[in-house]
């Protein structure tokens, strides 16, 4: 294939739903095939006019003009976007697994900005954040009411440069100011360990420039320790997505050479493409195998792939890849549900936009857009049953999502008075009790994990009695 689609999800001081993302920064934008509507610019023309003469104070004509390039894409979809120089910079570093921040990987919750986990010797990990803490102040900035993307962004800044945080801990029940002070963040997408005697856990939580080599070094690793393996477990949970390739790459180490791996399809000629199991699909131009060696056990080794609501775009791929080539079992609770595609066109030297152009497609032709993957075994994220997990957003809760049909407006209703019962819920037993953090993944503890470990051992897994099947809003789109 001449090009190929990458995937670039925001990573910036941690993990935020990733976009799959072509990375085709093209110099200029694709022209318009039919005439601009003259009356509309008139008035566009006239509202910047009247704002810049009439407004309480001047107003920078390129602030106006941004503001309203931002505002026409931001109006398309939850993932469309514009970059100005600041932006742009950031998104570009965030393939790489490098920024400048405080290192923690956030969600959101209740409003504020959650943390997921601290990434080990960052900033944030030596000043003694927690999973599980919740970030209410940024400086002198409420969080509430900011996006997640607003606070990732006044979470960065320059090396050397402090930021002040308020946390409030649940688990103690108090607020108290954190300052730390901004250093480049080095993310490790990928760990890996034997569990016990003939099985391995291998984690992907993001899919970057250097997660295929990474992944094949850990399995590399794993084989060593454990030549004759009997089972491995990958684990996608609260992986955002990331690098095209490196999901088609994941994907290939266990699949047969050429099975398809996914399909994207869309307006424009670029945008329909079908990815295979091959080095030509995944490798960087001009690059080696990353995946030369190793062992050919890895095709047929039994494979369990953990997922959950926080399992998005690239994990996806993944995880409906072997699905639908009867490749492994996929456990856990049914993923994020963004099954769209954006391309970055450059504006200029500095600045660009982030568009959808295309849905992607499971090999037997599935669009998860709005659903995700259903896994095989559901699973309850605890032994106790799922605590957090109704309040968990999805890509059919983002405003202005892509669908595939008319809004079922009674389904959003329901899901918002879902989340609504359930917050209620939490807030009254941790006034009863003190809620207990979820357990680390690949921990002792880690319960979906020990249910994964299970079922390939053929012994009784505790299947969740509560979980069901999230529906589309509608029906698929033709492909």
């Amino acid at each position: 294939m001449s090009s190929k689609l990458k995937v670039a999800g925001w990573v910036a001081l941690g993990a935020v739903a990733g976009a799959l993302t072509t990375m085709q920064l093209q110099a200029n934008a694709r022209s318009s095939l039919s005439p601009l509507p003259l009356e509309e610019m008139q008035q566009l023309a006239a509202v910047f006019g009247i704002v810049k003469s009439d407004y309480v104070e001047p107003v920078d004509e390129k602030k106006l003009i941004n503001d309203a390039i931002a505002g026409m894409v931001s109006g398309l979809d939850p993932h469309s976007q514009f970059f100005d120089k600041k932006s742009f910079k950031e998104f570009r570093e965030g393939t790489t697994g490098r920024f400048v921040g405080v290192g923690i990987e956030i969600g959101m919750e209740d409003g504020l900005v959650k943390i997921v986990s601290p990434i080990e010797g960052s900033p944030a990990f030596r000043a003694g954040l927690k999973s599980g803490d919740l970030i209410s102040k940024i400086d002198d900035t409420a969080v509430r009411g900011l996006s997640l993307d607003q606070a990732v962004k006044k979470m960065r800044g320059e090396p050397a440069t402090k930021v002040q945080l308020t946390i409030f801990r649940k688990a103690e029940n108090r607020s108290f100011p954190v300052t730390i002070t901004r250093e480049e963040i080095k993310v490790q997408s990928v760990r890996a360990k034997v569990i016990e005697p003939g099985y391995a856990w291998i984690r992907v939580s993001q899919f970057q420039d250097r997660t295929v080599e990474d992944f094949a070094k850990k399995l590399e690793e794993i084989y060593q320790q454990e030549p004759k393996l009997k089972g491995l477990v990958l684990d996608l949970r609260n992986d955002p997505g990331g690098l095209l390739e490196g999901a088609i790459a994941i994907s290939s180490a266990f699949l047969p050479r050429d099975v398809d791996v996914v399909s994207t399809n869309g307006q424009i000629p670029e945008s329909k493409a079908v990815f295979k199991a091959t080095p030509d699909d995944y490798r960087r131009r001009g690059g080696e195998d990353p995946l030369r060696r190793l062992p050919i056990a890895l095709k047929t080794v039994p494979l369990v792939v953990l997922v959950n609501e926080g399992s998005a775009s690239a994990s996806e791929i993944v995880a409906g890849a072997l699905q639908d080539n009867r490749r492994a079992t996929i456990m856990g609770a049914q993923t994020f549900g963004k099954g769209s595609v954006q391309t970055v066109r450059q504006l200029g030297p500095d600045t660009a936009i982030k568009i959808t152009t295309a849905r992607y497609y499971t090999p037997s032709g599935r669009s998860i857009q709005a659903k995700g993957i259903v896994p095989d075994v559901m699973l309850d994220e605890t032994a106790e049953g799922n605590v957090f997990a109704a309040l968990r957003t999805r890509e059919a809760d983002l405003e202005k999502h892509l669908n595939n049909g008319p809004e079922d407006e009674a389904a959003n209703k329901e899901r918002e008075k879902a989340r609504e019962e359930a917050r209620a819920k939490l807030e009254a037993e941790s006034k009863r009790n003190e809620l207990k953090p979820l357990p680390e993944f690949g921990s002792a503890e880690d319960f979906p994990l020990l249910q994964a470990l299970n079922q390939l051992q053929g012994k009784p897994v505790l299947v969740s009695k509560t979980a069901t099947e999230r529906k589309a809003e509608a029906k698929p789109a033709a492909k």
